[in-house]
């Protein structure tokens, strides 16, 4: 194997993407000349609207929004609390005091769910089937008068697997209960249409689709109801208080723009380079699975188990060979902790420790999948050889 220092592979776009070069471009003014408040009236505050104003029409662009049904956050996380328990807070009065969700949602949901549970709220869990998919039939049963809302994600973080959005947001709606989806690793790189989806809430995340960090949206329809969850003074239509990040929205609404263009060009590129990338790790590396749907994933993402093997000590193995990658979420792979997606998958221990998460963008290359799955092929070999379970996978 080569040494790190010849190369370095980056593997981990669902974590995080470089940010594009004409959004960082774009962000430059608004931190050197045009650096008023946005509440300001003045002229300096009158051009930093303007730039936002911008922003925000690009993103409702993307997804086929209105302009004033975006509220910036500061991130997908921030944006899934504000739907969430916004939702939740403003339809107790009503009677309203129930949230479904999947047993499979990023923590960013699963978390502000648990928060409810504690201040009353009822929370139910579905279960989803073995390549992460949530059944219709399962959401259908479990609605009732009191579900205020249901939060089911576009596309899980760890497998890509892509929901039916749209019919689940028909029972939703059926039963006169609010939808909202989880994004984050959906938006930019599949077409989204929250009006004919039916979605009433959507989560955004710039820093996945070539933007800045810390800036992210929350769509919401008009005429939904939701309670603030930031207090102060007033800013995002009394949604978000708080200065707004004018470089960040900038840059973000610059990302959506790009994306917009170029959303064919990426899903053509990438999703071939992750099916060479597929083909080439079942043609190499014995013993391996790929996991989540093999037809409904978002194009970049691509999650193994390597029977046998550790994924913790892969991703080690593989960063000291120049390669970036994750076993799941990077919000929690610090944690330690075994992924609760796979373990709602029905996936054994050690179908769960073995797993890998290798995420592609529009600047990995052919070469680089064969250099990778060479040195993946390399270092799962010998770490068989050290495994309790050398006699089975070596």
């Amino acid at each position: 194997m080569n040494s790190a220092a010849d190369r370095h592979i980056y593997l981990d776009s669902a974590a995080s993407t470089p940010v594009a070069d004409e959004v960082i471009a774009e962000m430059l003014p608004y931190m050197k000349q045009q650096y008023g408040n946005p509440s300001s009236i003045h002229k300096f505050g009158r051009e930093t609207t303007r730039g936002m104003q911008l922003a925000r029409k690009r993103v409702a662009d993307l997804i086929g929004a209105s302009p004033r049904e975006i509220t910036f956050t500061s991130g997908g996380t921030e944006a899934d609390n504000l739907a969430i328990k916004g939702v939740a807070i403003s339809a107790k009065d009503s009677g309203k005091s129930r949230i479904i969700t999947s047993s499979i949602e990023h923590d960013a949901v699963l978390e502000p769910c648990r928060d409810l549970e504690q201040m009353g709220f009822k929370v139910t869990y579905l279960p989803v089937t073995e390549e992460g998919m949530v059944r219709p039939s399962d959401l259908r049963d479990a609605m009732a008068k009191d579900v205020a809302l249901v939060s089911i994600m576009y596309a899980n973080n760890e497998i890509g697997t892509i929901q039916p959005v749209m019919e689940l947001a028909k029972i939703a709606h059926e039963a006169e209960a609010l939808f909202h989806a989880d994004a984050v690793q959906a938006t930019g790189k599949i077409p989204i249409d929250v009006k004919n989806l039916g979605i009433d809430l959507m989560s955004m995340s710039s820093h996945k689709i070539q933007g800045p960090k810390g800036v992210g949206a929350l769509y919401v329809r008009a005429g939904v109801k939701l309670s603030p969850i930031l207090h102060g003074g007033g800013q995002e239509a009394s949604l978000r208080s708080g200065t707004e990040n004018v470089p960040g929205i900038v840059g973000f609404g610059k990302a959506c723009q790009l994306a917009t263009e170029k959303m064919e060009e990426y899903r053509l590129y990438v999703s071939e380079l992750r099916d060479y990338l597929v083909d080439e790790v079942a043609s190499e590396i014995p013993h391996s699975r790929l996991n989540g749907s093999q037809t409904d994933r978002i194009p970049n993402n691509a999650h193994f188990t390597f029977f046998g093997v550790n994924g913790e000590d892969l991703i080690i193995k593989l960063d000291e060979n120049g390669i970036a990658a994750s076993t799941g979420s990077a919000c929690s792979v610090k944690k330690q902790k075994q992924s609760h997606v796979l373990k709602a998958m029905g996936f054994s221990y050690e179908e769960i420790t073995g797993s890998l998460r290798l995420s592609l963008g529009m600047q990995n290359t052919r070469e680089e999948m064969d250099v990778a799955v060479a040195a993946l092929a390399e270092i799962v070999s010998e770490l068989r050889q050290l495994s309790p379970f050398k006699s089975k996978y070596a």
